[in-house]
């Protein structure tokens, strides 16, 4: 998979250091995945799921949400937000329209 972009990842860790470990071995293993569904990708990130058009990944024992657009006919991931878990639960980056 190509995923696009490591820097929202990097922008993440500057301010929540803790997370940067879990999000850089997601990283290492979603850039060598071939998913071809969520079930696939299910079958490594077991919590992940699918909410509206993103599917979202639990980092950092569900401290943090990490929410991506996987294009899996394109082979890519495209990183739309991470999240604390307050955040995410103010459910605005449902609508795309975080910040």
């Amino acid at each position: 998979m190509r995923v696009i972009s490591r820097k929202i990842l990097r922008e993440f860790c500057e301010v929540h250091g803790d997370a940067c470990d879990a999000l850089y071995d997601w990283y290492r293993v979603a850039t060598k995945a071939e998913w071809r569904n969520l079930l696939d990708v299910q079958t490594i990130y077991a919590k992940a799921e699918a909410v509206g058009n993103f599917t979202v990944f639990n980092i950092k024992g569900n401290r943090y949400r990490l929410i991506v657009d996987i294009l899996y006919s394109t082979q890519r991931i495209y990183i739309k937000y991470v999240l604390t878990h307050a955040e995410y639960d103010k459910d605005k980056w449902k609508d795309d329209q975080y910040f």
